[in-house]
């Protein structure tokens, strides 16, 4: 069926894909985060293991909610391994680094995925897609405030 939501065909598609982008960054985050919570050792290792699972655990959440935003807007949701790859922005390390350079890499990688989310906004206010936008702005601030306890961690 055709989609009729107020919200152009054009307009739609340059928004799902940058939500494209943006759930390979959140699931790409995801994938990382949950190896060092795996992997996590050393005298932080409690703390640490916790707030991972804590941190996948929404993160899991998140990219479903991201892939039904693009399905809503009636276009197919990213889903493999080698798209995420090809859309996201988070370097992968070849590595297990010790726990700080985890948490410094986390760091690092919730910046990439606010900078994704922040260039979707021009699009979404083009699209009139007020949905989407606050999709957005919670996930901006639950990686901004991510990134800050992260940070502050580290210090």
């Amino acid at each position: 069926m055709e989609i009729n939501i107020g919200i152009s065909t054009a307009a739609r598609k340059k928004i799902a894909d940058g939500l494209s982008e943006l759930l390979a960054d959140t699931y790409t985050l995801y994938l990382k985060t949950h190896q060092y919570h795996w992997n996590v050792t050393g005298p932080h290792f409690n703390t640490l293991h916790a707030m991972f699972e804590t941190q996948y655990s929404e993160l899991a959440l998140a990219v479903d909610a991201i892939a039904e935003r693009i399905r809503a807007l009636g276009f197919p949701a990213p889903g493999s391994y080698s798209a995420y790859n090809k859309l996201t922005s988070i370097k992968e390390l070849d590595e297990v680094p010790e726990a700080m350079a985890m948490v410094r890499d986390l760091v690092l990688a919730h910046e990439v995925v606010c900078r994704t989310a922040r260039s979707i906004l021009p699009a979404t206010e083009e699209g009139h897609d007020e949905v989407t936008a606050d999709l957005i702005t919670q996930r901006l601030e639950i990686h901004e405030k991510t990134a800050w306890m992260l940070r502050s961690m580290a210090a």
